[in-house]
């Protein structure tokens, strides 16, 4: 008995070695060796431990090394594509307004008599290609994250309000009917500036759609600790097979008609890049009679 009592002492703790070193081969570092003792295996058991220890630490500083590379090759890609997609798109887009400039500055020395025209073109479409040139810019920063986002308190009452009057000629000029009922002040937590790019993204693309009744309705709704903001106008809806591109930079549902009126398709891709960086829901909807755009905000 006495013989087989000592065999066991000894050979325990090896086998519970032995199973910890298998455990260990596999990437299985929570087994710890607790037999204990003073003598060479109690100390080769404290030495396997202090080893399952490092050796995790060691992993687990490699996979995190590990993903920061992933993230950066994956960041550098996606700079690459995107800077070819940015050219390409931009080469496109500045053809025609280009091509506008340099007929009707050629035509200033023609034809004195239509020189006024010519430039009043010329400033148009070289504000057109300003204006393209500023929201690339902002929407680069933004799809990079290198734009701060502001969190703060504000009423999103008063700045659709503010919104509203600042467009007010515009708003005339197209003569549409715009309905914004709410009065009452609704607090939510945001970057109040890019808050404010989002509904005048929304409103300018709804007074350049705008048609039939010629109506602007905006509301605010609350649920659940969320403000929900729609801007709908009367008009065409969106083919539906469009509806899940809009908010791709440069894409076009009419051509012709955002030719028209000056836009280049960035608009909403803005107003999608503010909503990713907020973390919060935004989409449009067709309605039989026009099309309707919204966006959460939490209310605070």
């Amino acid at each position: 008995i006495l013989p087989i009592f000592v065999s066991r002492r000894i050979t325990g703790p090896i086998l519970q070695l032995t199973k910890i070193s298998k455990r260990m081969a596999e990437l299985d570092f929570d087994a710890k060796y607790t037999s204990g003792g003073s003598n060479e295996i109690g100390v080769l058991g404290e030495n396997f431990n202090r080893m399952s220890e490092r050796l995790e630490q060691t992993i687990s500083n490699l996979k995190e090394a590990n993903y920061k590379l992933q993230k950066d090759i994956e960041q550098k890609e996606k700079r690459e594509n995107m800077r070819s997609e940015f050219l390409g798109n931009v080469s496109h887009e500045l053809k025609t307004p280009i091509a506008l400039i340099q007929g009707y500055a050629e035509g200033v020395n023609d034809d004195p008599e239509s020189r006024e025209f010519y430039c009043e073109v010329i400033m148009d479409e070289a504000g057109k290609m300003n204006r393209m040139v500023k929201n690339l810019l902002a929407l680069n920063q933004l799809e990079f994250g290198e734009d701060d986002v502001q969190f703060e308190r504000f009423d999103i009452t008063s700045l659709i309000s503010g919104v509203l009057q600042s467009l007010d000629i515009l708003i005339e000029q197209k003569e549409a009917q715009v309905i914004f009922r709410h009065k009452n002040p609704v607090y939510v937590g945001a970057d109040e500036f890019k808050v404010e790019q989002v509904v005048r993204n929304y409103v300018n693309n709804a007074l350049n759609h705008i048609d039939g009744e010629k109506v602007i309705e905006i509301k605010i709704t609350q649920e659940n600790d969320m403000a929900k903001i729609t801007v709908f106008n009367t008009g065409t809806p969106i083919p539906e097979e469009d509806l899940p591109h809009i908010w791709e930079k440069f894409y076009k549902v009419d051509k012709a008609r955002t030719r028209e009126y000056g836009g280049n398709g960035i608009g909403l891709s803005i107003v999608k890049a503010i909503m990713d960086s907020f973390g919060k829901g935004y989409g449009a909807i067709n309605h039989t009679n026009g099309v309707e755009f919204w966006f959460e905000l939490d209310m605070k």
